[in-house]
């Protein structure tokens, strides 16, 4: 195959991010004198990442709908028109073969101008309720490739292809040891223990809940390891400064290692998180981030309980709820086997490979 040229379009949060990457870094793979560009929106974080990884990034004047200040909706139209001009430009002077969109509202005005021209486009819908561009755009793609089965209530049957969500391939291969990864920790062997991770930023709820019941890990005979995201750290230092059972840090480079490490995780319930978790396969207590867009994170978590794949806690409920519901499945060996098994049913590793055979399979 000659070398075809794609755009990636959306962004926003890392679970449209890392994806989006994850399936150019394959199909340059498959295709080496491809080219790309990525299309995402001015002042979000894919115009730092997306360069990180190696690729080019143009960034649109667009926002997204502001749902807690409608005045802050005002300029919206006008900056969706300036947006399409800008896809415009972008589009005939890149000429791509295929425009694919990862979710974000910077995809919208990308993927809709492709449309009408011809392009062919591809979707890939990262969550458990699909955000409403891509359902828009659903009906002119090419296919739409999802996390989950089920999503025939939001996108056209005959064109869901199930691919999962592309993971980072160290989670996936792995082969580190449970004990060299306690010892990463200066966490002892033997010992059950706990993951918190609440994202890059942390978990307002999940934080206030560990602090609150933080004697409740020693007194049970129970290790964690803490992600607190930047905002809390310090706070987190000093509340377990005497606590020798904890390890705590901001951000946990090597995740890999925290999750050999344990036993239960606690985590919010992005796309990226439940794909990990599935992949892994924990037992995990979610406490879904309850101002995500279409509350997401929410459907995300109930179709692993669901299928009795996790349990659940709302983020209203966590600082009562949360550590006596994790220190209860520690304790109970035959949930935890139960859960493990359910999760497992659910991974798919190969989510990148997926999403892009089928892509260049349709350009051949």
């Amino acid at each position: 195959m000659t070398g075809k040229r794609f755009i990636i379009a959306g962004g926003g949060t890392g679970g449209h991010i890392f994806p989006a990457v994850a399936i150019a870094n394959t199909l340059r793979k498959m295709n080496p004198d491809a080219e790309f560009l990525f299309v995402g929106a001015k002042g979000k974080m894919e115009m730092e990442k997306v360069p990180q990884a190696g690729y080019q990034i143009e960034g649109l004047t667009i926002a997204g709908f502001n749902r807690s200040s409608l005045i802050k909706n005002i300029g919206l139209p006008l900056k969706l028109i300036q947006s399409f001009f800008q896809v415009s430009r972008i589009i005939s002077k890149f000429k791509p073969d295929v425009v694919i969109g990862v979710g974000g509202y910077s995809s919208f005005p990308v993927l809709r101008y492709a449309q009408s021209k011809g392009i062919p486009t591809f979707i890939h819908e990262a969550n458990s309720f699909a955000g409403k561009s891509n359902m828009m755009l659903a009906k002119k793609a090419v296919k739409v490739f999802t996390a989950t089965d089920g999503m025939e209530k939001f996108f056209p049957k005959d064109k869901i292809i199930i691919s999962g969500n592309p993971v980072r391939k160290a989670i996936i291969n792995t082969d580190t040891d449970h004990e060299t990864c306690l010892n990463h920790f200066g966490l002892k062997s033997g010992i059950k223990t706990v993951l918190c991770v609440g994202g890059s930023l942390g978990a307002k709820s999940i934080n206030e809940a560990i602090e609150k019941d933080i004697k409740l890990f020693e007194n049970n005979k129970l290790q964690l390891i803490w992600q607190t995201g930047k905002p809390f750290i310090e706070k987190a230092r000093a509340i377990c400064e005497n606590y020798k059972n904890v390890y705590v840090s901001d951000f946990i480079t090597q995740m890999e290692y925290a999750y050999t490490a344990a036993d239960v995780v606690i985590s919010r319930s992005g796309a990226m998180s439940v794909s990990e978790l599935c992949i892994v396969a924990k037992p995990v207590v979610f406490v879904p981030y309850p101002h995500a867009a279409e509350n997401h994170q929410a459907a995300n978590a109930e179709k692993l309980v669901s299928k009795n794949a996790a349990l659940m806690i709302e983020d209203k409920l966590a600082l009562t709820n949360l550590i006596p519901a994790v220190i209860e499945l520690t304790k109970d060996n035959q949930q935890q086997e139960i859960m493990r098994q359910n999760i497992k049913k659910l991974s798919i590793n190969n989510a990148d490979e997926i999403i892009a055979n089928e892509i260049l399979n349709y350009l051949n």
